[in-house]
Parts: structure tokens; C-alpha cells; sequence
């Protein structure tokens, strides 16, 4: 699933849960599945009509859900604000989710 991110140092992304596609309910999946297994990944990827062009790189870890009014969801959020105008004209409201990276690969 698409989603707004941000890395910090090269240990640990966040992502929040935003209000862009309205949500029909807030016990989103996503969070129950983290909750469940926490054993994630995130692949970013960049596409080009040049193949030579083409890369994606591969983060694994464990995903879990910052605690509410914490130091780290308040840092998250504003990096996130900072990287996403989107975001600076909307915060995201929901949950914010870290993911502790502990390896990853990449192509090419």
C-alpha cells in the first residue's frame, strides 16, 4: 500500500495514518496487522520509462505503533509535516507507525 514517509538517520521510518482517502472506520487493518505481526517491510521504488533508470530498495524490521502524545510521535509528526506540503497544510491525524529497520537491500 502507497504511503508517506520519512527516514531518520538509517534505523527507523515513520509513517502516520492521514485523512486524504477517507477512512470508513478507524480500526484500520493495517494497525491491527502490525499489532498481530510485527514483522514488516517497505519497498520504495522508482519507475522510469528509461529501464536503465530503473532501482528499488527493500527495508525490513518490525513495525509498532509510537505511543500517543510521546516524544517520538511529536518528532515523527514533524518531520513528516516538514517533508510533505500536503502535510504542513493538513497533519495527519492518526496513529503515527515506526519502523525499526534491521536490514535491507537494493536493486540494482
Amino acid at each position: 500500500m502507497p504511503c508517506c514517509f520519512v527516514l531518520t538517520g538509517s534505523s527507523t521510518i515513520y509513517t502516520a495514518v492521514d485523512d486524504v482517502k477517507p477512512k470508513s472506520t478507524v480500526r484500520l487493518r493495517r494497525l491491527d496487522n502490525i499489532r498481530a505481526r510485527p514483522r514488516v517491510s517497505l519497498l520504495v521504488d522508482e519507475y522510469s520509462e528509461d529501464w536503465s533508470a530503473l532501482w528499488w530498495i527493500r527495508l525490513d524490521g518490525r513495525a509498532r505503533l509510537a505511543a500517543e502524545r510521546s516524544d517520538e510521535e511529536g518528532a515523527a509528526r514533524q518531520l513528516l509535516t516538514a517533508k510533505y506540503e500536503q502535510y504542513r497544510r493538513r497533519p495527519p491525524p492518526g496513529p503515527v507507525i515506526a519502523l525499526d529497520v534491521d536490514c535491507w537491500s537494493a536493486w540494482p
